[in-house]
């Protein structure tokens, strides 16, 4: 029987050294770029002042998961191998260890409540609703995305502006850095989910319920935006990119959409892509000479 435990001891240790030369070969051969992601544990680069609250709790909650982990499969190892027994002998029959059952029926709970209190900080964090610097109207329809921006938050540009895209044509959110955004959502037709990665958040985008929420971009840079919600055949198309620049050059775009004749409020798709017709390329236009779904002027 000692031998026999040895022997396993020996194997044990053999095969935890090799994970750990195998893990560190790996992670010799990283760049800093991925080395940077593991520690973030797969989370995109942050670009918000909300985003560490939400990025803290997910690298806490999966610590603590692989703590729990780790522990459960090691006292499963440790029990098969010190425990171990012939095949003709029969093992000691225990039972009613009361203070065993107590532990294992307490501690779940003991960690869910864990759980649930920094939770609760974190979306306290991120639920904070203060005065907006730039309200962007965001409408999710099929298959694409129309971004209206609030003429009240640029007194130069004087009015309501708009982007809106189609299945062929990514629409872009521009934003300026370090200003308190407020998203308004909704959408015309099915549910969507408003999602932007480095945000560490998404919102549902639903028919008739005005959700909302506000975040402050604190990276300059490009990112990227999709619907997060499966919303039908061409769910995959709902793509956006998210440039975050500076006052100046959010200025300049916007002034850019309204020396186009992109004013108003889009509240539908600027140009309608029927089912089934990826390429459609019909006249928007309606008789009036604005885009479908566009209200002239400002609210």
């Amino acid at each position: 029987m000692g031998v026999t435990r040895q022997r396993a001891r020996r194997v044990g240790l053999r095969a935890t050294l090799a994970l750990c030369g195998v893990a560190l070969t790996l992670l010799a051969g990283c760049s800093a770029d991925t080395v940077g992601e593991l520690k973030r544990l797969g989370l995109p680069v942050a670009a918000t002042d909300q985003a560490p609250a939400i990025g803290n709790l997910w690298i806490g909650t999966w610590i603590a998961a692989g703590s729990i982990g780790i522990a459960v499969w090691g006292l499963i190892g440790w029990a098969a191998l010190r425990y171990k027994s012939n095949h003709n002998e029969m093992p000691r029959q225990n039972r009613y260890n009361l203070p065993m059952e107590i532990f294992y029926t307490v501690a779940p709970f003991v960690v869910i409540g864990v759980l649930f209190y920094y939770t609760i900080l974190a979306q306290d964090t991120v639920q904070k609703n203060p005065d907006p610097d730039v309200t962007v109207d965001v409408v999710g329809q099929k298959w694409s995305w129309s971004f209206n921006y609030e003429s009240a938050d640029i007194a130069s540009v004087g009015t309501d502006v708009w982007e809106s895209g189609t299945i062929n044509v990514r629409p872009t959110l521009y934003l300026p850095v370090n200003k308190t955004v407020r998203f308004n959502l909704s959408s015309p037709d099915v549910n969507h989910s408003f999602w932007v990665p480095a945000f560490y958040e998404k919102m549902d985008v639903i028919p008739g319920r005005d959700n909302h929420f506000t975040v402050t971009p604190n990276r300059e840079g490009v990112y990227r935006g999709k619907c997060a919600e499966l919303c039908g055949t061409y769910h995959s198309a709902m793509l956006f990119e998210v440039h975050i620049v500076s006052q100046a050059e959010y200025e300049a775009h916007l002034k850019t959409l309204a020396d186009r004749g992109q004013t108003g409020q889009v509240k539908g798709a600027a140009i309608p892509n029927p089912v089934g017709e990826p390429g459609n390329t019909s006249n928007p236009d309606t008789s009036d000479g604005a885009p479908a779904g566009v209200q002239g002027g400002t609210r």
